[in-house]
């Protein structure tokens, strides 16, 4: 079974309806005991840094993640929740999991392309490039593109972790890899059939 971690942190939704298409079933929950149950968890969010890791303390998520990454079973962080996997994020100066060490940084003001000003937040299409291979990343083009909306962005201590880049008036890490953990600061659930494969290769992934 796939758990959702319920955090009040928004696009569950849409989680939930890409891995009702891929046939997968799932439950939706803040329940650390139905979490444990599950064989792979999705960390997903939309917002802000500050307000969702209030949330994960008061129902003491942020320490069940701790746990639960040790077990050595796979989880994938989504937008907000690969930004606060990390120790710190500079959006409302907030301490974070501390699952990667690293901190989660806004982009720079007067981004620019081919002379041209980019808009923050990053929002759009945009593609990846891998450092390596990964299960999670199979059977998926190299040119695919997936769907970015974000003004903050993962920057681990660690190059190691960086398993792909995105350019955007600046090269990012846009997709972390340590052990059991794969997070993107995509959203798979919105970046059409390569993002759906995404989901389908973590859900049959052993977490190595």
């Amino acid at each position: 079974m796939i758990a959702i971690i319920d955090y009040n942190a928004g696009n569950i939704t849409s989680v939930a309806r890409a891995l009702h298409n891929i046939g997968q079933d799932f439950v939706i929950t803040d329940d650390t005991k139905k979490l444990n149950a599950a064989s792979h968890v999705i960390f997903p969010g939309v917002g802000a840094a500050g307000e969702a890791m209030a949330y994960l303390r008061q129902k003491k998520l942020d320490a069940w993640l701790q746990i639960w990454i040790n077990t050595g079973k796979p989880l994938m962080g989504i937008c907000l929740g690969t930004q606060i996997i990390l120790d710190y994020s500079e959006e409302n100066n907030t301490e974070c999991i501390g699952l990667v060490t690293g901190s989660t940084k806004r982009f720079p003001e007067h981004l620019s392309s081919a002379g041209l000003a980019l808009k923050i937040p990053h929002m759009g299409w945009n593609s990846v490039t891998l450092k390596r291979t990964h299960p999670v990343f199979s059977d998926i083009a190299p040119e695919s593109e997936y769907y970015f909306v974000h003004s903050y962005y993962p920057s681990p201590s660690d190059e190691t972790a960086v398993l792909g880049t995105t350019d955007y008036g600046m090269s990012f890490c846009s997709v972390l890899a340590v052990k059991n953990l794969i997070a993107m600061q995509f959203h798979p659930e919105k970046s059409g059939r390569p993002g759906l494969q995404i989901l389908k290769n973590f859900c049959s992934w052993g977490g190595k």
